[in-house]
C-alpha cells in the first residue's frame, strides 16, 4: 500500500491497525471471515472504475466486454455451487437481496411471516425498525421456551391464522438445522411463497453439511461473505419462472450500477468454494463449533438450544444476571471479538442483551481445530469469571496473541506495514 501510505497516511494507518487487529486477536463473530489474498486483489482492482448498468450482453454502457466476463463467471460458478436455475449476483448486500425478492412478488401491505429478531431472525425478516417491517404487514414465529428450538406445528398454526403471502425462513442467530421441507409444506398449505435466507449457512449447504433449500424454495438469498468466505455482498437464486421479474427488480428496481470489482471478487470466491478443500474447511467449522460449545457447556454456561449443528452458538447469561454488552466489552479487552446478542425471551433491550453470539468460520480459516477451541473456551471462561479484572484481561490477551502467532494471518501485509 505504498501509494496509499504516501497520499493518505491517516487511512493507511487505520488499515494497518485493522490488519494487526485481525492478525493478533481472535475473531469469533459468526458473520465474519477472512478472505484470501486473491479475493482481496480482485476487490481492489480496476473493475471498480467501470459502470455496467444492466446485465451481461444487455448493458446501458459501452466498454463492458471484460466486466461481462467476470459477471458471467460469477453466475455460472454460483449455479454450479448451489444447483440453482437462475442467479443474480448484483445485490450489494444480503439486505438488498431480500428487498429485491420482496419487491418482486409482494406489494406494500402484503403479509409476511418471519422469524422474530430476538429469536434469531434478521432485521430484514420483518423487524418494525427495518424497511421490511415498514412496507409489509408482519407476523412472527419463534422458538419454544422449553427447548429453544423451532416448533413447526406452531409455525403452521401461525401461518394458518395470519395467511401470509410469503414465509421467510433462515436466521442470523439460530444454531440448529432448519427443516426446509417442513417450511415448504407449511407454505404450500397456506398458499404462500417461500423465501430462504441462507446468508449464514451458505458454505455449510455447499459442503452438504446442512440441507439445501434451493430445490424447495421459490427464492433463496445469501450474502457472499460469512461461511462462503467471499467479499461483502449479496446474491439471489430463484426458479427460472421468476428470473425476468427478479432481475428487473434488482436493476432498475432498487439498484443502479453493479459493483463490478465486488462481482469479480465474488467470482474468485466461488471458484475457491468449488475446490475439494472448501468442503473439508466447512466440516472443520462445524467440528470446531461443536467443540467450543461443548467446552462452554462443561464450564456450566447456558448454551442456547443445548449446543449447535452449525457454525455458531448463542450463550445466555440470563441466569447469571450479567449482560451481553458487559461480556462483549470484557472479551474485547482480552483480545477476543464477539458480539452481544439477544437470546430467546430476552429481558434486556437489544443494545444491552443477555447473551453473546460466537462463530468459528474465521478461526477455522486460520487453521485452528478442536484443540484450539478448547483453549479458546478456557480464555472465554477465565475472562467472564473475572469481569473487571484488568490484570486477567492482560494475561488472556497475551495468551491470545501467542495462539494467533501460531496461526498467522496476512503475514506479508504485516511485514510490509512494519517497514
Amino acid at each position: 500500500m505504498s501509494k496509499l501510505k504516501e497520499v493518505d497516511p491517516e487511512v493507511y494507518a487505520a488499515i494497518l491497525g485493522e490488519t494487526k487487529r485481525e492478525a493478533f486477536q481472535l475473531e469469533l463473530i459468526a458473520s465474519e471471515n477472512f478472505v484470501s489474498e486473491a479475493v482481496l486483489e480482485a476487490l481492489g482492482s480496476v473493475m471498480t472504475n467501470k459502470y455496467a448498468e444492466g446485465y451481461p450482453g444487455r448493458r446501458y454502457y459501452g466498454g463492458c466486454e471484460y466486466v461481462d466476463i467476470v459477471e458471467n463467471l460469477a453466475r455460472e460458478r454460483a449455479k454450479k455451487l448451489f444447483g440453482c436455475e437462475h442467479v443474480n449476483v448484483q445485490p450489494h448486500s444480503g439486505s438488498q437481496a431480500n428487498m429485491g425478492v420482496y419487491f418482486c412478488v409482494l406489494k406494500p401491505g402484503d403479509t409476511i411471516l418471519g422469524l422474530s429478531l430476538s429469536h434469531g431472525g434478521h432485521l430484514t425478516h420483518g423487524s418494525p425498525v427495518n424497511f421490511s417491517g415498514k412496507f409489509f404487514k408482519v407476523y412472527f414465529y419463534g422458538v419454544r421456551k422449553d427447548t429453544e428450538v423451532l416448533d413447526y406445528d406452531e409455525i403452521l398454526q401461525i401461518a394458518k391464522d395470519c395467511k401470509p403471502k410469503m414465509i421467510v425462513t433462515g436466521a442470523t442467530a439460530y444454531p440448529r438445522i432448519l427443516d426446509f421441507v417442513k417450511f415448504r409444506q407449511i407454505a404450500d398449505e397456506v398458499g404462500a411463497y417461500l423465501m430462504a435466507d441462507i446468508a449464514h449457512i451458505a458454505g455449510l449447504i455447499i459442503a452438504g453439511i446442512h440441507p439445501s433449500p434451493v430445490p424447495l424454495a421459490d427464492f433463496v438469498t445469501t450474502t457472499t461473505h460469512k461461511t462462503l468466505r467471499g467479499p461483502r455482498g449479496g446474491m439471489i437464486m430463484c426458479k427460472e419462472k421468476y428470473a425476468k421479474e427478479l432481475d428487473k427488480e434488482i436493476m432498475p428496481g432498487i439498484q443502479g450500477g453493479p459493483l463490478m470489482h465486488v462481482i469479480a471478487s465474488k467470482a474468485v470466491a466461488f471458484k475457491e468454494a468449488l475446490q475439494p478443500s472448501f468442503k473439508e474447511y466447512q466440516i472443520q467449522i462445524v467440528k470446531n463449533a461443536k467443540a467450543l460449545a461443548q467446552e462452554l457447556l462443561n464450564y456450566g454456561y447456558h448454551v442456547v438450544a443445548g449446543g449447535t449443528d452449525t457454525h455458531l452458538m448463542l450463550v445466555s447469561f440470563v441466569e447469571k444476571g450479567i449482560t451481553g454488552k458487559v461480556v462483549e466489552e470484557a472479551l474485547d479487552k482480552a483480545g477476543i471479538t464477539v458480539n452481544k446478542n439477544t437470546v430467546p425471551f430476552d429481558p434486556q433491550k437489544p443494545f444491552i442483551t443477555s447473551g453473546i453470539r460466537i462463530g468459528t468460520p474465521a478461526v477455522t480459516t486460520r487453521g485452528m481445530k478442536e484443540t484450539e477451541m478448547r483453549k479458546i473456551g478456557r480464555f472465554i471462561h477465565e475472562t467472564i469469571s473475572n469481569l473487571g479484572n484488568e490484570e486477567v484481561y492482560k494475561k488472556i490477551r497475551k495468551e491470545v496473541e501467542e495462539l494467533c502467532r501460531e496461526f498467522p494471518l496476512y503475514k506479508e501485509r504485516l511485514e510490509e506495514g512494519s517497514k
